[in-house]
């Protein structure tokens, strides 16, 4: 039995959305800058995606520009929304536990003479919003946060932010990483001040080499690649029809039943860490606000409340003794695939920014698995993982070196 548990990597396509993509790949695959009538057909599709996304948002199909993912998302809001107001200054703001799409661009704009401003996060990883206010000047001309952490779950105080940031100068640009957060939570970026939103097609089960990047109406970017001027200029390229109908229909769905959906996730969130913790020593769940003792002891419904304060899909598991890695490979042996860690930045291992950030102990970091479900994840699943759990670490500890 196939037990998927690393839908924060990736997440398995919608069955209708890789049919509807068949369709655009065999029959109507024309380039939507076409002017015949196969153009046309193509162009069809795209106005329609952007239909179906600005609806979830509450927001105009205008406001929608395609790309290939969250990463490309992150780097044309940090990078081409800085250049567009470096004349009002050069000061920008972040957070200590983004993800490398968003660090690294603002690597990039420090090289290029910005100042950033790095935002700490408490045990739960969130960041102080004092802190956050207290960090903005009068040059500061942007302000990055994502709405979850693609390691630990936690979810930012984005509305709050904003509404600061704003506060103190409508002219800053407040830009959201909601790669992790899209389809888990309900976005009105108009409404809750948000200027720019990230997303990634295939976190919601949509297909890879998709995204799109939310532009309030009247922010200014300024484009990081040029060509033959697609997308009012902003990201030229042929459009990838296919990808962009998936993203739309892929939204469309995920938001279908939504409380029922997450609900269900938040359910098998806490039978997962009551079963962890209740059955095994030396297990610690980060990004919760209260002990495993406190935890254990807990009725169902208040341990539920606590989890709830987190995002419904991600479980972030220290055990102690044990190398993240080498918990992986035995759980893969059962068909059981987790992650150590962020899945973009496997091919480059590093101890974790955000488990730092959060005051993980220095002997659990290298001991670390991130456990993610999707609306496909089910009860016996769960079960199944807490009993492979069981048979496992008793065994590697046993073994271990340490």
């Amino acid at each position: 039995m196939e037990i998927y548990l690393d839908n924060s990597a990736t997440t398995r396509v919608y069955k209708e959305v890789a049919e509807y993509m068949t369709k655009l790949m065999l029959e109507d695959y024309g380039n939507p800058s076409s002017m015949h009538h196969k153009g046309v057909v193509a162009e069809k599709y795209v106005k329609e995606a952007a239909e179906k996304i600005a609806k979830t948002l509450k927001a105009k199909p205008k406001e929608i520009l395609f790309t290939s993912g969250g990463t490309e998302s992150d780097n044309i809001a940090v990078i081409g929304g800085a250049i567009a107001k470096n004349r009002s200054g050069k000061h920008i703001i972040t957070t200590r536990v983004e993800h490398p799409a968003v660090l690294n661009s603002f690597a990039y704009l420090e090289k290029e003479g910005f100042e950033v401003t790095y935002l700490n996060v408490g045990a739960d990883g969130r960041i102080d919003l004092d802190e956050l206010k207290n960090a903005i000047r009068e040059d500061t001309i942007l302000v990055s946060v994502m709405a979850v952490n693609n390691e630990i779950g936690a979810r930012e105080p984005v509305e709050e932010a904003a509404k600061i940031v704003h506060d103190i100068n409508p002219e800053i640009l407040f830009h959201v990483d909601a790669v992790q957060g899209y389809g888990k939570y309900r976005f009105t970026p108009e409404k809750s001040g948000i200027d720019l939103l990230s997303v990634s097609g295939h976190k919601l089960h949509g297909p890879k080499g998709i995204g799109f990047l939310y532009i309030r109406d009247g922010v200014r970017i300024v484009p990081i690649s040029y060509g033959g001027g697609q997308q009012k200029g902003l990201r030229s390229g042929t459009l990838n029809v296919p990808g962009i109908a998936g993203i739309g229909m892929a939204s469309e769905m995920i938001y279908k039943d939504f409380d029922a959906k997450t609900e269900k996730l938040y359910e098998l969130k806490r039978r997962l860490i009551k079963g962890l913790i209740s059955k095994l020593d030396g297990i610690t769940i980060n990004g919760l606000l209260v002990s495993m003792e406190e935890a254990k002891e807990m009725p169902d419904e208040e341990l539920l409340d606590v989890i709830k304060k987190t995002a419904p899909h991600i479980i972030s598991v220290s055990v102690s003794g044990i190398r993240a890695e080498v918990l992986l490979h035995a759980l893969e042996d059962k068909e059981i695939y987790v992650s150590s860690g962020s899945a973009c930045a496997t091919n480059h291992p590093q101890l974790s920014g955000t488990l730092k950030a959060i005051g993980v102990k220095k002997e659990l970091l290298d001991s670390t698995v991130r456990l993610s479900m999707s609306e496909f994840t089910t009860e016996d699943e769960i079960d199944k993982t807490v009993e492979a759990f069981e048979q496992i670490v008793p065994m590697l500890r046993k073994f271990s070196r340490r």
